[in-house]
C-alpha cells in the first residue's frame, strides 16, 4: 500500500464517520467538529489526488486549494461558533428546538 492509498482511505474514512456524526448527532458542537472531520478528510483526498505520477512532483494547485479551504473552514468554524454561543445564551441549550416545540 502506498502513500497515496493510505491518504485516499483515510480521508475517506474521515468523510463517512463526519458525515455520519453530522447527521446523527443533536448537539450543535458536535456537528461543527463533525463537519470539521469531513473537511479534514476532504483536504487529505484532494492533497492524494494531487500525486500524478511516484516519481513525478506533485501538482501545486490541489496544495493551494488545501491550503485555501483550511484558513475558510477555520473562519467558518468561528462564526458557527459564535452563533451557538449566541444561541445558548437565548435559550440555554446547545441544540435547536423541534418544528412543534415552543419556548
Amino acid at each position: 500500500m502506498n502513500s497515496v492509498t493510505l491518504y485516499l482511505l483515510t480521508g475517506g474514512f474521515l468523510v463517512t464517520c463526519g458525515l455520519y456524526h453530522l447527521l446523527c448527532v443533536p448537539s450543535l458542537l458536535r456537528k461543527i467538529l463533525a463537519a470539521n472531520v469531513m473537511g479534514t478528510g476532504v483536504f487529505m483526498i484532494l492533497i492524494a489526488m494531487a500525486a500524478r505520477q511516484p516519481e513525478a512532483p506533485p501538482d501545486p494547485v490541489p496544495h493551494a486549494m488545501v491550503l485555501t479551504g483550511i484558513v475558510v473552514s477555520v473562519c467558518a468554524t468561528a462564526v458557527a461558533l459564535k452563533l451557538i454561543c449566541r444561541l445558548h445564551a437565548f435559550t440555554g441549550r446547545d441544540v435547536l428546538p423541534d418544528e412543534g416545540e415552543s419556548d
